[in-house]
């Protein structure tokens, strides 16, 4: 049974999509099997998985109103183990469409159920607002995973979210968890980013991911490229961080591989005939 994981907040630019593009590649890597669901109308997820919206027949916005079976919009990645249901634009009405649909939170739970036994890990990226398409991640989810900016003001949309995440488990889905708060773009020389990490670490013990995401310009220019960082550039900083986080995932020691060091004074000998 594949696990389902949403990675959601309402504050846009702290890395959900980022953090969903780099995981489930390091996952698939790893000989995990792992779909990504978008269904952020911005669709940085699809095209940072290089592919091309106008070449999407079938997206997240036809599986979320019932044009079709969300086995008919998985699409094959050119990236191991990993597979994408993509957004378009068309995404961007959703929200007004579902308003007047039965069942309006359990949509998206009713398809991905569906694909549980196919996949190690669902991923779903969500929307940078509290709204009808995160809730219906949320729903479907069995946790959640919270990428946030070490700042005064995140504190407060992680109280928002948090208490969304308790509404949902009152009324709709018991079983959500949080996965874990992952700090991204994270500066450990700052004082104020400490005292963030230490102050959501005393109200969610246990719950922030031991690997923080560093400010990186490799992870920044991978998406334009449509790659994951470990594809555009293993050797990144950046890619070390996500390697990190999907050990941290998979509870493995956090120990990245040695890398091996070129002697350029060292030769091999010839051996004799």
């Amino acid at each position: 049974m594949g696990k389902i994981i949403a990675v959601a907040n309402q504050k846009g630019g702290v890395g959900k999509s980022t953090t969903v593009i780099n995981l489930a590649a390091f996952l698939g890597s790893r000989d995990k099997t792992v779909l990504c669901i978008d269904i952020d109308p911005q669709g940085n997820l699809t095209t940072g998985l290089g592919i091309k919206k106008k070449s999407v027949e079938v997206s997240s916005y036809d599986i979320l109103v019932g044009r079709a079976r969300i086995q008919d919009a998985i699409i094959e990645t050119d990236f191991k183990n990993l597979h994408i249901i993509p957004a378009t634009e068309n995404l961007a009405g959703a929200e007004v469409e579902l308003l007047n649909m039965e069942n309006r939170v359990n949509r998206l739970k009713m398809q991905v159920l569906s694909l549980r036994e196919s996949y190690d890990y669902i991923f779903i990226d969500c929307p940078p607002a509290l709204g009808t398409l995160t809730i219906n991640a949320l729903v479907a989810a069995d946790s959640i995973i919270i990428p946030m900016l070490a700042e005064f003001f995140a504190l407060e949309g992680l109280s928002q979210l948090t208490n969304t995440i308790k509404i949902v488990k009152s009324n709709y889905n018991p079983g959500l968890d949080i996965e874990g708060i992952l700090f991204t773009m994270f500066d450990s020389r700052l004082n104020i980013a400490n005292d963030v990490v230490a102050e959501v670490d005393k109200h969610f013990p246990g719950k922030v991911f031991e690997t923080k995401i560093p400010r990186n310009v490799r992870i920044s220019e991978a998406p334009s490229h449509g790659k994951p960082i470990m594809y555009y550039d293993k050797s990144a900083k950046g890619a070390d961080s996500y390697t990190l986080l999907g050990l941290e995932m998979l509870g493995e020691p956090l120990e990245l591989p040695e890398k091996k060091k070129r002697n350029i004074f060292s030769f091999k000998k010839k051996k004799k005939k």
